[in-house]
């Protein structure tokens, strides 16, 4: 059976789940279980810390995991991205009081607190920045305050902690987060089980992406319309039983549907509508 790391709590646990059912994957019914098996699909789920998932895939024990960006590259475990889910993104940045801090240049010889050391350590590294590191579990923003570090760095969402705390971003990004799919480095690329697995996560993502429209129009009107709707590599036209008319078919981004059902109508289109996709292959 595929062995996969799932995160058993936090922010990616339940869209973690949620993306594996929508994939046609079993799911535990209670936050207790720590594993089950689903003997239709042939996979055995784990249900792990997420800082741990690294780990253990690293190790070999487990043949996948679902984990952040940010969870892997700080446990420095020699485990790799294969697939970006596009859930759970967050942006990690550095952050002080105000006017302390211009540029990544000026952390020399601070001291950073953060709950992400393993991030922090490499992003000063390949910059060439001397600085030292102290470890946090949690509520780094106080970290200033209390005369702990000069420099915090964490995520950042709104800004709104940071600024309660009298704090301001500072510099460029450390990094863009988001759930990823990873294995251990080295592992067989080619191995059809892992290949099935990420087509099916891959089938969830574009059917969240996309969504089927239908509409007819007038023959003389076709290259136009085909030209809003493209498809991923070409409609489907079929003739309608009255004369001079066809009915289309295509699938079209989500976020992009409105504007483009606005324009079908505006060069005659009629009878629009979209529907969702549930499971696809592409």
């Amino acid at each position: 059976m595929l062995r996969i790391a799932v995160p058993n709590k936090g922010s990616l646990s339940g869209p973690a789940a949620e993306m594996l059912h929508e994939a046609g994957y079993q799911q535990r019914r209670e936050s207790k279980e720590l594993r089950i098996v689903d003997p239709v699909n042939e996979v055995e789920f784990f249900y792990l810390r997420p800082r741990d998932i690294a780990i253990y895939v690293a190790s070999g024990q487990l043949d996948i995991g679902l984990t952040g960006r940010d969870l892997l590259i700080d446990s420095g475990a020699e485990a790799e991205e294969i697939l970006a889910l596009g859930f759970a993104r967050s942006t990690f940045r550095y952050a002080t009081k105000p006017g302390t801090i211009s540029g990544l240049a000026d952390l020399t010889g601070k001291t950073i607190a953060t709950s992400y050391e393993g991030i922090v350590a490499a992003h000063l590294a390949e910059h060439g920045i001397d600085a030292s590191v102290v470890h946090l579990d949690g509520a780094v923003e106080t970290a200033i305050q209390l005369g702990v570090a000069q420099v915090i760095a964490d995520v950042v969402e709104t800004g709104t902690s940071l600024r309660n705390a009298g704090l301001e971003v500072a510099g460029e990004p450390i990094m863009q987060s988001e759930a990823v799919v990873i294995r251990r480095t080295g592992a067989d690329a080619d191995d059809s089980k892992v290949q099935q697995f990420l087509r099916r996560l891959q089938g969830v993502l574009v059917a969240r992406t996309y969504v089927m429209m239908d509409y007819d129009c007038r023959v003389e009107q076709l290259e136009k319309a085909v030209a809003l709707t493209p498809g991923l590599e070409s409609p489907t036209v079929s003739p309608l039983h009255n004369e001079g008319w066809v009915a289309v078919r295509a699938m079209v981004p989500a976020k992009e549907a409105q504007r483009i059902m606005d324009d079908l109508y505006d060069i005659g289109a009629r009878a629009i509508l979209t529907t969702a996709i549930h499971a696809c292959r592409l």
